[in-house]
C-alpha cells in the first residue's frame, strides 16, 4: 500500500479517536453534574409566601426560583406610553400561579444570600418555566424557548419596554441576586446547548 494512503487513514483514525475521547469526556462531566445534583438535592414543600416574581418563603426557608430573573418589587416598566409597577405585576403573577396550592421546590445549592436555588412546582405547573412563558420573568440560562415565545407574543414585560432586572439592579445600586454556582451554570450551558427549555 502506498505511504500516502496509510497516512490519510492514520490521520482519519486520530481524528475519530479525538472525537470519541471528547464525547466521552463531555458525557463524563454531564454524568458527574447529574450525580452531584442527585446526592445533594434539597426538597421543600408546603404553602409558600410569595416575596416577588422570583422568590418565596417555604417551610421557614427562603427560595429563589433558579434560571429566571423577574423585576424587582419596586421596579417600573413602560407600556402603552405609561409607567406601571411591573415588579408588583410579576409578584402578582407568581401569586396567581401558586394560588392556594401546596408547592414542591427542589434545589441543590444556595445563592450568596442563603436562599435555596430551586425549581418549584404547583401540581403539574413548573413555576419557573410558567413565569418566563407568561412574560413576567426573563430566562437566565434555562428557559430560552419560553422567553422567545413570550417575546414573540408580547406577553407580560414584553408587551412594553423594560430594563432587564439585573441592569435595573446595577443602575439602582442593588446587589445582583442571580449569582449561581458552577454546577448550575454548567447545567444551564448543557441545556442551552441541546435547546432545552
Amino acid at each position: 500500500m502506498p505511504k500516502s494512503g496509510r497516512r490519510g487513514r492514520s490521520r482519519w483514525l486520530r481524528r475519530l479517536s479525538d472525537t470519541v475521547l471528547a464525547a466521552a469526556v463531555f458525557a463524563g462531566v454531564a454524568l458527574l453534574v447529574a450525580r452531584l445534583e442527585e446526592t445533594t438535592t434539597v426538597e421543600r414543600h408546603g404553602r409558600p409566601s410569595v416575596g416577588d416574581g422570583d422568590s418565596l418563603t417555604l417551610g421557614g426557608g427562603r427560595i429563589r426560583l433558579v434560571g429566571i430573573d423577574a423585576p424587582e418589587l419596586d421596579q417600573t416598566c413602560r407600556r402603552d406610553g405609561a409607567d406601571y409597577a411591573c415588579g408588583r405585576a410579576a409578584r402578582d403573577a407568581l401569586r396567581r400561579l401558586v394560588g392556594q396550592h401546596a408547592i414542591v421546590c427542589r434545589g441543590h445549592e444556595s445563592d450568596r444570600f442563603g436562599r435555596l436555588l430551586a425549581v418549584c412546582h404547583a401540581g403539574d405547573i413548573d413555576l419557573n418555566h410558567a413565569m418566563v412563558e407568561a412574560g413576567w420573568a426573563v430566562s437566565y440560562g434555562r428557559y430560552g424557548q419560553a422567553e422567545r415565545r413570550a417575546r414573540a407574543e408580547a406577553r407580560g414585560l414584553w408587551a412594553g419596554k423594560f430594563e432587564r432586572p439585573r441592569d435595573w439592579r446595577a443602575v439602582h445600586g442593588r446587589a445582583s441576586d442571580i449569582e449561581i454556582g458552577l454546577a448550575t451554570r454548567l447545567r444551564a450551558w448543557v441545556a442551552a446547548l441541546f435547546g432545552a427549555g
